[in-house]
């Protein structure tokens, strides 16, 4: 069940509460008696909790996409190949 918010238009009392959403909107406030309207809320947000959400529902399997040939085209060469410069000798500055 959605918490629904509600103003006092004279006292300004702002409080919350629980009802069905087939239920009718309350009219009088809880402090004086006036009438209240309802609020507009922004609904609830989304909470991510615990650790490993990322981990568990978002990570990039393995696995190939179905229909695939088992080939990712991310896939990295086997080899590589690396090359060291070598340093040109030190030569002297004549004096």
């Amino acid at each position: 069940m959605p918490t629904y918010e509600y103003k006092c238009d004279k006292c300004g009392h702002v409080f919350e509460e629980l009802q069905s959403m087939n239920d009718e909107p309350l009219t009088k406030c809880p402090k004086c008696g006036s009438k209240v309207h309802r609020l507009i809320g922004t609904g609830a947000a989304l909470i991510f909790k615990g650790s490993g959400f990322y981990l568990t529902d978002y990570k990039k399997s393995n696995s190939s996409p179905a229909g695939g040939n088992g080939e990712s085209k991310s896939k990295k060469p086997e080899t590589t190949s690396t090359v060291k410069a070598e340093k040109p000798a030190a030569t002297e500055k004549p004096n």
